[in-house]
């Protein structure tokens, strides 16, 4: 069984294999084993009957067409990168072996129900192009599982909507589906607590590869601000940069494509991480975890040694005799700050010193009269 995403701070890394295996198990088994190495928390996959999912005339995107043969139709092209359910058995035994999650993202009725009812996975991963797939969204809803949410391509209104029918079907409602419906049970009570029990949203640029002009990462925020729930990032963007930036904006989760190599044939692998580079992005979101904290302002316990070296006191800036009055000429600030702190300067102005003081040494409260 796969885990959801950890509460804060962990941030919970997915490496997207996707079709990178190009329909080969070999080819995917040893994505899992890269994934592993590279110290993510979970390896995902694509789940899909090609015939469920595309129709005979569906167009290539550009990228896929770049980079794949232009004469296939997207149909041929998906068939291809199929895996059976041996093969998904055989992924999830080896992601068990080597310590990581498996995941993977349903396309089709079909293959949500052997992923819940036969792989028995209890968090799924659902792509930006399902936001508006409200039948679907409604039997993801009711199976129990777990959900991250992609919002690649949405405005909040139709990520509200689908957030709807994901609680339509956590519901179990008898009422018919419709949009309405979907309403009724976003706005409802019980519909928001299982919403929040269950839902990650995710921000995504849905381009392969991304422009980073148009990654608009403060949409995060935006997405939690409307809804109010946990937030991550599935980046399609070269190089690793920008998922770092969005585990230290506060995201959750990071969903990353990674690949063997670049330059095998396929629609994703150029838009993808190399297996040094999915190490390196891993690694450093672990440095930004570690470094984002508890978020209160206290001095830690690194820096409470060096507290008294770093700050400064009230110290005589002369010779100062029994009796005489401390001035602006012969009381001053300097290091260390094992004195008095220099926030009481002005009280000590016009007192008289209480004893002997030699030029720079520092003026302690309790060798001094109050008065």
């Amino acid at each position: 069984m796969s885990h959801a995403p950890p509460d804060p701070p962990g941030i919970y890394i997915i490496a997207e294999a996707g079709v990178n295996h190009n329909g080969q198990l070999e080819l995917a088994c040893r994505l899992v084993d890269v994934a592993a190495e590279a110290g993510a928390d979970a390896v995902k996959f694509q789940t899909f009957r090609a015939g469920e999912l595309v129709s005979r005339f569906a167009p290539k995107a550009d990228y896929q067409k770049e980079h794949t043969d232009p004469t296939a139709s997207q149909l041929a092209m998906i068939r291809q990168l199929e895996l059976d359910a041996d093969s998904h058995v055989i992924l999830q035994a080896r992601c068990r072996e080597r310590g990581i999650d498996f995941l993977s993202t349903p396309f089709d009725p079909g293959s949500l129900a052997f992923l819940v009812r036969e792989m028995r996975l209890s968090t799924l991963k659902i792509s930006s192009g399902e936001v508006t797939n409200g039948p679907l969204l409604i039997q993801v809803g009711a199976s129990g599982c777990r959900v991250m949410l992609s919002t690649g391509m949405s405005t909040l209104g139709e990520v509200e909507q689908a957030l709807g029918a994901l609680a339509f079907g956590m519901l179990d409602a008898s009422a018919p589906p419709s949009p309405e419906a979907f309403a009724r049970a976003y706005a409802s009570v019980v519909g928001q607590a299982r919403l929040a029990e269950r839902v990650t949203l995710l921000h995504c640029t849905t381009e392969y590869p991304a422009p980073f002009a148009e990654v608009n990462l403060r949409a995060m925020e935006s997405l939690k601000a409307a809804f109010g729930l946990p937030v991550g990032y599935s980046d399609h963007t070269p190089g690793i940069t920008i998922p770092i930036a969005a585990a230290a904006r506060g995201a959750r989760v990071i969903e990353k494509h990674f690949t063997l190599d670049r330059a095998l044939p396929g629609p994703d692998h150029q838009a993808s991480l190399e297996p040094e580079e999915l190490t390196r992005m891993v690694e450093a979101i672990r440095i930004v975890e570690q470094a984002l904290g508890h978020g209160r302002k206290i001095p830690v316990a690194a820096e409470l040694k060096n507290r008294p070296i770093a700050r400064k006191s009230l110290v005589a800036l002369a010779p100062i005799a029994p009796g005489e009055r401390f001035t602006t000429e012969n009381l001053g600030v300097k290091r260390p700050g094992t004195g008095l702190s220099p926030m009481h300067y002005w009280q000590w102005l016009g007192r008289r010193a209480s004893r002997a003081y030699q030029m720079d040494e520092c003026l302690n409260e309790d060798q001094e009269e109050t008065t």
